[in-house]
């Protein structure tokens, strides 16, 4: 700088751009490289949603984890919520190898309650196909909800191969599958239509469909409620159901979403009337009047009683 002085070059090198300084302006690497013009950019993998990686959690160890887990802390928690009533099981007795297990969905308490209610030899080999946009949101909560309940990710607002490639694998491995038909839990009380998934998987894998009725636990932990409230539950299992020759996979949800509808009958009542009532069309139904709000809300105060004949029912025939 003596000599830089002596020449009078200090106001213009003062001037001049200093190499660290633009050095320290940027992030280091300088830049990533640029796309070539025409070529494809690779897609990053992604780690949440439907792309979560499930597979760790079906290891030796982790399965002991979670067997330890439904059997311990699980157990008792859906024990002192619920108080849960189990009817139906013997209709499992002659079933082998995996089953797909469909049931009606209130609550999060459902999923608890279905994994310890559960007879073996399926209890400690089923997954628990679960929203990918709530439960795998991001990779804790996925990592928890794999590793405690079984779950795999499924795509509910849109169709997902990749979920259903990796449900319709397990199911050929020989695992079980807990699916909710209805896509997820009821805004209202009421049912919400069944859609194909449990039917498609059962059509692709040749597994028996086994409907399941759960009553009770939206008065426990209704959609919307932040604390649980004690309460009465009810699983009800139903005899497992397998696709006609030909049937396609709308017609066997509709049979499916049937079934549950009179095992939900049939915890109101009893199997024999419900039969009747199932075999005469006059069993009532899941998802409610097609009505406004209050016209439900008024219907379902009488929703877990006897159905009765429609000239005497609560609600006015539409």
């Amino acid at each position: 700088m003596g000599i830089a002085h002596d020449l009078g070059l200090t106001r213009l090198l003062g001037r001049l751009p200093s190499p660290t300084r633009a050095l320290r302006a940027r992030s280091f690497p300088l830049r990533a490289p640029t796309q070539p013009a025409g070529v494809a950019p690779l897609l990053q993998p992604r780690r949440t949603g439907g792309d979560y990686d499930t597979g760790w959690s079906r290891r030796w160890s982790a399965r002991m984890v979670r067997a330890g887990f439904v059997e311990g802390p699980m157990r008792l928690m859906v024990q002192i919520m619920a108080s849960p009533r189990r009817r139906g099981a013997d209709r499992l007795a002659d079933a082998e190898g995996a089953l797909i297990f469909a049931a009606n969905h209130h609550s999060h308490l459902d999923t608890p309650l279905l994994l310890t209610s559960l007879p073996e030899p399926w209890r400690h080999k089923v997954v628990v196909g679960a929203a990918a946009d709530y439960f795998f949101a991001t990779r804790a909560a996925g990592a928890a909800a794999s590793l405690l309940m079984g779950a795999i990710p499924i795509e509910r607002a849109k169709v997902g191969r990749r979920s259903a490639e990796l449900a319709a694998e397990l199911i050929d491995e020989g695992w079980s599958l807990l699916i909710y038909p209805e896509g997820g839990r009821s805004p209202d009380g009421w049912g919400q239509p069944f859609r194909g998934g449990a039917a498609y998987l059962a059509l692709r894998c040749g597994a028996p469909v086994v409907p399941i009725h759960l009553s009770g636990t939206g008065e426990i932990l209704r959609k919307g409620r932040k604390l649980p409230r004690p309460a009465e539950a009810t699983v009800t299992f139903g005899a497992p159901l397998a696709p006609q020759p030909g049937e396609k996979a709308h017609r066997f949800a509709s049979r499916i979403e049937a079934a549950v509808t009179a095992l939900a009958d049939e915890a109101s009542s009893d199997w024999y009337s419900a039969r009747r009532r199932a075999h005469s069309g006059d069993g009532g139904s899941l998802v409610g009047p097609d009505a406004g709000v209050w016209r439900r809300k008024w219907a379902l105060g009488d929703k877990h009683r006897r159905p009765e004949p429609p000239e005497t029912r609560p609600w006015p025939a539409l």
